[in-house]
């Protein structure tokens, strides 16, 4: 009913508008009237980190269509991963007529996947998860592990030039999530390809945030393992601030964490949200309303994109990073976007003091020894990346 009368209201419009001689471009007009609405695990006014980076995205995406987000983007924040929770936010939003509801968090999975089939009307986007249907309903998410292979360039790099082997890694989770366990992953192959003498110890929150520990890990892992060089998978900037308190450095997630840090941050691995967003809520428009043609119209159940559609980053550099730093990640970057290399290969790459690149054929092993990848196999497989990489690879140690 809802799609019914908007449907209605835009033909008496767009006849309204004719009799008068104005324009009545279809997309223009379905574009004005979209209504997005969407779901946030921290508050809309975080100024660094996941939240913020989404919302970032949200709004530049919007802005990249025309559309108005003072009128209409719709928000529900600080909604915890708890299935009623999020259904009642999912409940709020379409009580406002939104088109379209993008939820953040992986924990949303269970509750927007019901609601696709409750409200069959609405389109639902879900980010990180696995989950979705042949009409209403897909998922996103992205090569976050090519963006973190490059900040690991930077904090190996950093690593040489300060003579400190050891870096560390707070971590939402380790193994229990292919998100995190790939990310880990991609950061510390990344660091052995500038230093193969370095060590990534990783810390595992069991949580995607919690700022007060955030920080306590980052500095237990400068204080009792001598990390020179601090990464992060988590929300806050709390372990870029807890490097820059201690005289190290760091690499952040998310967003560019350079401001919360200056003294100590390199790079992060970014997201540029806007990216998904913008042929997202594209998609929507050109569903002109029929909610069911949402998932054909983005070509598929899941967006999967990386450094290739500039969906993923390394933030610029400051100028803390070592020599050369800017030479190697522009080479490796363009391996994977050119498609002639990616991280999850039976190829390694090494990175020389000049900040040129070469590879060679060398088995992926995980820190138990066994062989991933053969030398000069192919990648792992992006359902694996994605969905079970439950394992860490040699020179990671969990503490």
């Amino acid at each position: 009913m809802k799609k019914f009368l908007a449907l209605v209201m835009a033909l008496a419009m767009t006849l309204s508008l004719a009799a008068c001689g104005g324009d009545v471009s279809g997309e223009q007009t379905a574009g004005a009237d979209l209504k997005v609405g969407a779901i946030y695990i921290n508050s809309k006014n975080d100024t660094a980190g996941y939240t913020f980076a989404h919302h970032s995205g949200i709004v530049g995406g919007m802005k990249d269509l025309g559309l108005d987000p003072e009128t209409q983007l719709f928000i529900v924040d600080e909604v915890p991963e708890d299935k009623q929770q999020v259904l009642a936010a999912v409940d709020t939003l379409v009580g406002q007529d939104v088109d379209i509801i993008f939820g953040i968090s992986f924990g949303y999975i269970d509750a927007m996947s019901e609601a696709a089939e409750t409200y069959p009307e609405v389109i639902f986007s879900h980010g990180t998860g696995y989950l979705s249907n042949e009409t209403n309903f897909n998922n996103y998410f992205g090569r976050a592990y090519q963006a973190r292979y490059l900040a690991g360039i930077a904090a190996g790099l950093k690593s040489l030039e300060t003579g400190n082997n050891n870096v560390g890694y707070v971590a939402a989770y380790t193994t229990a999530y292919a998100e995190t366990a790939s990310g880990i992953n991609g950061f510390a192959l990344g660091v052995q390809a500038a230093n193969p003498n370095a060590k990534v110890y990783v810390k595992n929150l069991g949580a995607w945030a919690d700022e007060v520990n955030e920080k306590a890990y980052a500095e237990e892992l400068i204080n009792t393992f001598g990390c020179g060089v601090i990464s992060q998978h988590c929300d806050s900037a709390q372990p870029q601030i807890a490097a820059q308190n201690a005289g190290v450095f760091g690499c952040g997630y998310n967003s560019d964490m350079t401001a919360d840090a200056p003294a100590a941050h390199l790079t992060a691995a970014i997201w540029n949200w806007n990216v998904y967003y913008a042929t997202a809520m594209q998609a929507a428009i050109d569903c002109e309303g029929d909610a069911s043609k949402f998932v054909e119209k983005m070509g598929g159940p899941a967006y999967y994109g990386g450094l290739k559609e500039g969906f993923v980053d390394a933030s610029p550099l400051t100028e803390n990073c070592a020599a050369n730093t800017d030479k190697a990640i522009a080479a490796a970057k363009k391996l994977m976007v050119d498609g002639e290399w990616d991280v999850f290969t039976g190829v390694k790459l090494s990175v020389a003091a000049d900040g040129t690149i070469t590879q060679a054929d060398a088995d992926l092993v995980d820190n138990a020894g066994n062989v991933i990848v053969a030398a000069g196999g192919p990648s792992v497989e992006d359902g694996v990346i994605t969905g079970t990489m439950n394992y860490l690879v040699a020179g990671v140690e969990e503490v």
